[in-house]
Parts: C-alpha cells; sequence; structure tokens
C-alpha cells in the first residue's frame, strides 16, 4: 500500500537562492508544510522575502556574512549560529566568504497548526520573532544530530527527519514566537487498543518512508503528545522502534527465505542496499550478505 501525500508548496527563499551564486547540495520535502535544504555561497549578494517561516542553521564558516541593519552591515555568523526569518520578513545579505548551512522552510499554515494541536489554542496573532546570528543548543543539538547525521533521501531516515523538523518548530513555537506557551504536560502512555492499532499500521506500512505525521494520525493525536505518550509505552521514540521492527523483519527474510538482499532492503523501507547494508551491520555485526552465506 502506498502513502497518499499531497503536492508540495514552493518556497520563495529557496527559489531565490537557485539563482544566486548558492550551491544546492541536497533538498528534501518531508510533507506538504516542510522542506530541509542544504547549501553552501560564496561572495553573494541576495535580499530575501519570505512568503513562509524560514530556519537557517549555519553549519560550518559563516564569519564573512553580514545583515543588513538600520545601522549598516552587522556580522556575526559561525557555525551553530541560526537565523530566523518569518514569513512577511524582508532581509538582506551580503556573504564575503565561504558560508555552509541548512534551511528549513516551513509554510505559515503548518507552523499553526502544529501549534493549535500541541496546545490546544488559536490565537488570533501567530507570529515568530526574527533572529539574526543567534545561538541556542537545543536547536544545535537538533540538527547537528538528526538533520545532520542522516541521509536525506534514504527512505528508512524519514522519520528521523520529520521527527527532528518537529521538535524544531515546536521549540520556536515555544520560545521564538508572539505566544511562547509553555508546553503541555503528557503522563502516561497510549491506550491499549490504540498501540495496538499503531504497532499493527506500523508492521504493515514498514516498506513506505513513514513520517511522525503518520504514526500521529493514527492515534488521532498531535506529533509532540503521539511521539511522548509512545515513548511511555514502548520505551523507545517512535524512529527508534520503526527501525528496530525494520531491522527484525530484514533478519526473518534474510534467513527463512530465498528473497534478493535488495528486495529484503525494499520490503524493510531502505532504497539503497549500502545504506541496509551498513545499518544492519550497525545493529547485528554482521552484513545481511554475510548472514545469508552463514545459514545451514
Amino acid at each position: 500500500m502506498t502513502l497518499n501525500r499531497v503536492s508540495m508548496p514552493t518556497y520563495k527563499a529557496f527559489e531565490n537562492l537557485k539563482h544566486h551564486n548558492a550551491i544546492l547540495h541536497d533538498s528534501v520535502a518531508l510533507h506538504s508544510g516542510i522542506q530541509l535544504a542544504a547549501w553552501s555561497n560564496n561572495r553573494d549578494n541576495i535580499t530575501q522575502y519570505c512568503d513562509h517561516h524560514t530556519l537557517s542553521l549555519y553549519i560550518a564558516d559563516g564569519y564573512e556574512s553580514y545583515h543588513k541593519t538600520a545601522y549598516g552591515w552587522k556580522n556575526g555568523g559561525g557555525p551553530d549560529r541560526f537565523c530566523l526569518m518569518p514569513k512577511e520578513s524582508e532581509s538582506s545579505w551580503d556573504i564575503r566568504d565561504d558560508l555552509s548551512f541548512v534551511h528549513l522552510y516551513c509554510t505559515d499554515e503548518h507552523l499553526r497548526e502544529i501549534g493549535e494541536k500541541i496546545w490546544d489554542r488559536s490565537p488570533a496573532a501567530f507570529t515568530l520573532d526574527e533572529k539574526t546570528f543567534s545561538q541556542d543548543e537545543r536547536i544545535t543539538a537538533l540538527y547537528r544530530h538528526f538533520l545532520l547525521g542522516s541521509d536525506w533521501h534514504q527512505q528508512a531516515n524519514q522519520l528521523t527527519l520529520s521527527t527532528a523538523s518537529t521538535l524544531l518548530l515546536t521549540h520556536l513555537i515555544q520560545h521564538y514566537s508572539n505566544v511562547q506557551w509553555r508546553l503541555p504536560g503528557v503522563k502516561g502512555g497510549l491506550a491499549p487498543v490504540v498501540l495496538r492499532r499503531v504497532l499493527d499500521w506500523i508492521e504493515a506500512h514498514l516498506a513506505q518512508p513513514l513520517l511522525l505525521a503518520d504514526l500521529a494520525a493514527q492515534a488521532a493525536l498531535s506529533e509532540y503528545h503521539f511521539a511522548r505518550m509512545f515513548r511511555q509505552s514502548m520505551g523507545l521514540a517512535p524512529h527508534q522502534y520503526v527501525m528496530q521492527r525494520r531491522m527484525a523483519q530484514a533478519k526473518r527474510q534474510i534467513i527463512n527465505s530465498d528473497l534478493p538482499l535488495t528486495d529484503i532492503a525494499l520490503a524493510c523501507g531502505f532504497n539503497s542496499a549500502s545504506h541496509f547494508s551498513n545499518r544492519f551491520r550497525a545493529v547485528y555485526g554482521i552484513t545481511p550478505s554475510q548472514l545469508r552465506a552463514s545459514r545451514p
């Protein structure tokens, strides 16, 4: 069964960069409201007008990146700095030396949906603060560990990427918005009948590029509440559990069937045989081909 995905929006900041000196190294659309893009740039002048929200994460260099202010050009960039460009903001940049960065684009509709689902509130006005060359340990930890530590185009990593993106956006709402609501407490796990439905659904869709929103929908919960309640029930984050089940299914099929290893990889949600082999070896200490060869 194939999951239905709606058409993806376009993001002006992304399209604008493609018409400048910036080099696009990677990009992935996670669902109808989020896209990631990895860029590098040098010797460029850019004015960005966003019809969406953009979180810019500096990966490397950026010391000679300048932002135009009312008092002239100011710099302050460097690794692990971030800039937040809210919807309808306009900013001008002078990139005078090397800069490597990741952009997270988010529609206003998706950000508002996240906030309303988590806090069960719908404010009259919902805006993000504009930030330039700021630092936040939580943001750094999330993008370094999850976004930079995953191959964006491996289907098996989509759940990890969507989880990290939702956590980043939740953090922005909590700390860099006009509402700054405190995160609601989550006590207890999923009801047994709901947990069984979620686990059965996961088993039936291991071959698909799952997103956190897909799993949360099975429990009729926000992604925030679902992730925490699932961990309470299973002792693992959703992306950790799904990977565990993919590995278990792969091992079982390698031992008990004569299916080609590439078919097993695809059936377990991996669209790359090498990525499948590396992940399998990291878990079991042996490659799929070595396990297949060791059968009696």
